[in-house]
């Protein structure tokens, strides 16, 4: 290929001012979606920029429930150097280890009060959500994947897409009344990825040798953000 065909029309640094133009106007676009989906379960375009921020901000906030000790021995790497090269030896240290269970306020405690309070808004929906849920809790432990040294992850698009799915065939085959679609895709798309990742894992964190294992935090947080936000969007 002719290198006189490849090549950046515009200076590197005006290049740089396009893509931070587009990350400007990309994320006002994904906040602009944000509410619009909060706003299809009911909110304000104030209240459901309020709870979005707040689940953004309060991400970074974990209440701490109990410790977990560790039931299996810590395995920890030992190199010994000889002749110039280094062998990695496994040394197996039986030492108590303890894991701080924590629960996300952005990735747990928001989005289950939001779930609860449009529930009990709506009460003729409690049975819908509690197919939904159940639905994408159990999709979403058959990936949830225990990591060691973090806690557990989940992609991120699984929930909502099963969420999703679940309120489509809720309303179209189940008899679930059209205008419960977006509660039902938001409350599965939640509380059913929370449960599914780590409450039915719990019993896995303590060997993870994670410092702190967070409720709807690290590697769950933005499958239980995104699965709010999506899920309403694709039904």
């Amino acid at each position: 290929m002719d290198r006189r065909l490849v090549y950046s029309p515009v200076g590197i640094l005006l290049m740089l001012m396009f893509a931070f133009l587009l990350f400007i106007v990309v994320g006002f676009l994904f906040l602009d979606l944000a509410r619009t989906a909060f706003t299809k379960i009911g909110f304000s375009w104030s209240q459901a920029l309020f709870v979005l921020l707040a689940s953004l901000f309060a991400s970074s906030i974990n209440i701490p429930v109990t410790n977990l000790e560790c039931s299996t021995p810590l395995v920890r790497e030992r190199y010994v150097r000889a002749f110039g090269i280094s062998y990695r030896v496994p040394v197996v240290d039986v030492v108590s280890c303890q894991t701080l269970l924590a629960v996300n306020v952005g990735g747990a405690v928001i989005p289950s009060l939001i779930s609860v309070a449009l529930v009990l808004r709506f009460p003729e929906a409690l049975y819908y959500a509690l197919i939904s849920i159940v639905f994408v809790a159990l999709l979403t432990n058959r990936v949830a994947k225990p990591v060691k040294g973090l806690g557990i992850v989940t992609p991120a698009l699984l929930p909502p897409l099963s969420a999703a799915l679940a309120a489509i065939l809720l309303v179209y085959f189940g008899g679930a009344p059209h205008d419960l679609i977006f509660l039902i895709a938001y409350v599965g798309g939640t509380l059913g990825t929370l449960i599914g990742a780590d409450i039915l894992n719990l019993n896995k964190i303590r060997d993870l040798g994670a410092p702190v294992a967070s409720i709807g935090g690290a590697g769950t947080f933005d499958g239980v953000f995104l699965s709010g936000i999506i899920a309403v969007l694709l039904v």
